[in-house]
């Protein structure tokens, strides 16, 4: 596997992410310890060294399986943990944003972990309530004391994530260098304003989902079951037809619709590492292989006209040849 820089920062990560919400079954499905263990191993002895997990996931078992699976060579791994949502029921100190939950959770993840320092800290979901002030300077606090060496964020509205990286550039305080969000295949709408951000601020995103549930990966075309349910968004007649142009794809490539849905994600012109998580050795082994495939200009061309998206407002009017023209943005006008 090769190895790449994660956003603006000299942090060197594996061009794939292990992500282990499902190490532990205590959510009533996900891997047990020994197959965790398995799953981890394949991923490690593939060069893997960035592993995605959180302080919820599992209720604290993913990062306590992490901890135990990365002991034995710490700091050759990235650790990526999160923190913000509730972790305690009906206490509001064990959820949000703020400093007093920020410092409590990422304590409690150090013990999780049994390490004393975490290298990629995501704020995990925007909680509306809490400046961005208080947000920046936590965080900052906690880079300044060698706890946490880069931050990041995920599932947050791109303003947002632009007024707290601009704060913290005019404070000298540390910068979020990597985004996390939902985006495929069938979710593509981050393209309207989060993905150019996260290009404008040189920030690596790190998309969950990217096999939209198992959709992507063709088996509910299949007949197989799985988690998600008959009214599934991910499984109505868009996604069908989008599902079914991947599988195309995937046949003439004599590759799996997993590789094709995965790699298209890395083939977007913009830093991205995918998380791929697996609850069964086989299902890693086959993603695994993304990097190993090469999309060509047909290929993208299809995949992206099947699951394409207006972007609105006010995208699509000042792309308009009217708007262009009014704002002396012709080709005979600019040349560039």
């Amino acid at each position: 596997m090769h190895y790449k820089l994660f956003g603006n920062s000299g942090l060197r990560v594996s061009e794939i992410a292990l992500g282990t919400m499902g190490f532990g079954n205590e959510w009533g499905w996900g891997a047990d310890y020994e197959t965790s263990k398995k799953i981890f191993d394949i991923y490690a002895n593939a060069g893997g060294n960035f592993i995605d997990t959180a302080n919820i996931y599992t209720a604290g078992t993913s990062e306590k399986f992490c901890g135990d699976f990365v002991a034995h060579d710490r700091d050759h791994f990235v650790i990526a943990t999160k923190y913000t949502l509730q972790d305690r029921m009906n206490d509001v100190h064990y959820a949000g944003n703020h400093r007093k939950n920020m410092m409590r959770s990422v304590r409690e993840s150090l013990k999780r972990l049994k390490t004393d320092f975490i290298d990629l800290l995501w704020l995990h979901a925007w909680d509306f309530t809490t400046p961005v002030e208080e947000v920046m300077r936590g965080l900052d606090d906690l880079v300044s004391r060698g706890i946490v060496h880069y931050i990041g964020i995920s599932d947050t509205p791109a303003w947002i994530v632009s007024q707290a990286n601009m704060l913290a550039d005019l404070r000298g305080w540390t910068k979020f260098v990597g985004l996390q969000i939902e985006y495929s295949l069938l979710q593509r709408t981050p393209e309207r304003d989060l993905l150019p951000m996260a290009k404008a601020w040189n920030m690596t995103v790190t998309p969950w989902g990217a096999l939209a549930g198992g959709a992507l990966s063709g088996k509910y075309l299949r007949g197989e079951k799985g988690r998600l349910p008959e009214n599934s968004a991910r499984l109505n007649e868009r996604s069908t037809a989008i599902a079914k142009e991947v599988v195309a794809v995937a046949e003439s490539l004599g590759a799996t619709p997993a590789q094709v849905a995965l790699k298209w994600t890395m083939q977007q012109g913009f830093s991205v590492v995918p998380i791929v998580g697996a609850t069964k050795p086989e299902q890693l082994s086959d993603t695994l292989k993304s990097p190993e495939l090469t999309l060509s200009s047909e290929h993208l061309e299809r995949l992206n006209a099947v699951s394409a998206i207006e972007l609105g407002f006010p995208h699509d009017f000042l792309v308009s040849d009217a708007v262009k023209g009014a704002l002396g943005r012709t080709q005979s006008m600019i040349i560039k």
